[in-house]
């Protein structure tokens, strides 16, 4: 069939079929997707059994609950973010802290404290790297923003995330920050690694038929919002890391790649209050201000809830 051919049997399926209430925006969407993927089929010749065994994958994914590690896998989440930024450049909007992608392991409902957080739950202290993690969160004018929320959660020194790993404590390596009054946040936590896609499941499976590997470089996530201000979403990676500029989930970017100094000063130890060396991270964060008719920054996706 012909592109024309195609366009009229599909709306004579799920167009022309229609006898209730019809979303049109759903419609709309489905039309072309079906559209296309009937295309493919005729552009790649794609054969039954591998329509088939295309479904069955997407089921295996779905049960296995990868979608979400697919879907920054493949680069789709990455190319959103672009879609943003173009979308925020034809807004007007420019500066802040760029974005990057959210990636399928937030978890809602971590511990609010204001200005400091502890994140970590005292289990790998003793066999892992302290990190203090501080910054400050202004507006692109530098001007202060008290109460921002600063969200931040990360991977242990397995490259495991609480909740999801059932190993670790209720919100280990998850906090809330509330910043105090000058706009500062600081989380005591551990050195976070970077991870791999599970190597039996679902995402590995097709990373490894594009000869390509499920490695992601240590990195720390963020949300942070403030009334007024567009909620922003990112995270650093950071710097030394083998993966740095070569994340499986394309999420390094300028400006988001952070480097771990290593304080050994006993001075600055004692005022931290801890009794050993220490690695160090500033992460400041540039919001910016919401705007009439800006594109919205809220993105309604399931998320977990603890």
């Amino acid at each position: 069939m012909n592109r024309q051919e195609i366009d009229k049997l599909v709306k004579q399926m799920n167009v022309d079929t229609a006898t209730g209430s019809v979303d049109t925006r759903v419609q709309q969407i489905v039309v072309r997707l079906v559209g296309d993927l009937f295309q493919a089929i005729e552009d790649l010749d794609i054969s039954q059994t591998e329509l088939w065994k295309g479904l069955e994958y997407f089921t295996d994914a779905g049960q296995a609950n990868e979608l979400g590690l697919l879907a920054a896998g493949l680069g789709l989440e990455h190319y959103l973010d672009l879609r943003a930024d173009a979308a925020d450049a034809k807004a007007g909007i420019t500066g802040g802290t760029p974005r990057t992608i959210e990636g399928p392991l937030y978890v809602a409902g971590a511990p609010e404290s204001v200005g400091f957080a502890r994140m970590d739950d005292g289990s790998e202290s003793a066999t892992v790297d302290t990190l203090i993690i501080d910054g400050t969160v202004t507006d692109t004018e530098g001007n202060v923003i008290p109460n921002a929320k600063v969200e931040i959660w990360h991977a242990n020194s397995l490259g495991n995330y609480s909740f999801f790993d059932k190993s670790q404590s209720e919100f280990n390596l998850r906090r809330t920050i509330l910043a105090d009054a000058d706009g500062q946040y600081t989380a005591l936590t551990t050195m976070p690694v970077g991870y791999g896609c599970p190597p039996e499941g679902t995402t590995q499976f097709v990373l490894n038929k594009l000869g390509r590997h499920g490695n992601r470089p240590s990195h720390v996530h963020y949300f942070v919002s403030a009334p007024g201000y567009r909620k922003l979403t990112t995270q650093f990676n950071i710097e030394g890391d083998q993966y740095l500029w070569d994340d499986f989930a394309f999420a390094t970017r300028d400006g988001l790649v952070a480097t771990a100094a290593d304080v050994t000063d006993e001075t600055e130890i004692a005022r931290r209050n801890l009794d050993k060396a220490f690695k160090h991270i500033q992460f400041n964060v540039e919001l910016v201000k919401e705007q009439a008719a800006a594109p919205t920054t809220e993105i309604d996706r399931r998320r977990v809830s603890a």
